[in-house]
């Protein structure tokens, strides 16, 4: 895995910038990290990336968010709420996370554990100050 420290929001929300230029319809990004790691701002930088200019939150009750109106539309989704694959499975979700039509962006993705058929870029942020960001990931065009 690769790694790089954040020391902001800004740089987070620039990080996700520039994995959402280089993403591909089909991209899967698996976030994981605390409550406060910075998931959400991750996710709101890939979708700006995208070139989704509106408003970026966590679907924490909803379960997904969809962004349109960017180069590929955003799938966002937050699974801290369902325990296991099979309540992702039953809550409807697979399509999102198997063959998305354009960019899946998964926060808590440890309570989905099925296997896709391309390639999942994993992400790890792990809270290391006040305002500082570990995060770890697969190469994903950095």
């Amino acid at each position: 895995m690769m790694e790089v420290i954040v020391n902001d929001v800004d740089e987070t929300v620039r990080l996700g910038e520039s994995w959402g230029r280089r993403a591909a319809r089909g991209t899967v990004f698996a976030l994981e990290g605390d409550l406060g790691a910075g998931k959400t701002q991750l996710a709101r930088g890939i979708a700006r990336g995208l070139g989704y200019r509106g408003r970026v939150q966590s679907p924490s009750f909803g379960l997904i968010n969809v962004y349109e109106g960017g180069r590929l539309t955003v799938f966002h989704i937050d699974l801290y709420r369902l325990e296991t694959a099979a309540a992702v499975c039953g809550a409807g979700l697979e399509e999102y996370l198997n063959q998305p039509d354009g960019v899946t962006v998964v926060e808590w993705a440890s309570r989905w554990f099925g296997p896709g058929d391309r390639e999942i870029h994993r992400v790890v942020l792990e809270t290391t100050g006040e305002n500082e960001r570990r995060i770890r990931y697969d190469h994903v065009g950095d």
